[in-house]
């Protein structure tokens, strides 16, 4: 194995783990079912602490994940 793939690898694992960790920002499934309060995709909502930590994170993470799924490939 290459070491660009290993890492890939690494990076999609991370990834994985750090968008499981995020906090729902819906109702979920049963708000879809059942009405909820709407759903609103573009609503402003402010992350502070922890969860704003972890979403750059996952920016990132998703980032490095995009670039290195294309140098592998070439």
């Amino acid at each position: 194995m290459n070491v660009l793939e290993i890492l890939l690898m690494v990076v999609s694992v991370f990834l994985i783990i750090l968008s499981l960790l995020q906090s729902g920002k819906s109702d979920g499934i049963n708000g879809a079912f059942t009405g909820g309060e709407g759903l609103n995709l573009f609503a402003n909502v402010k992350e502070r602490g922890p969860e704003k930590v972890i979403s750059n994170l996952t920016l990132v993470a998703g980032i490095t994940f995009f670039a290195l799924v294309i140098i592998v490939s070439l």
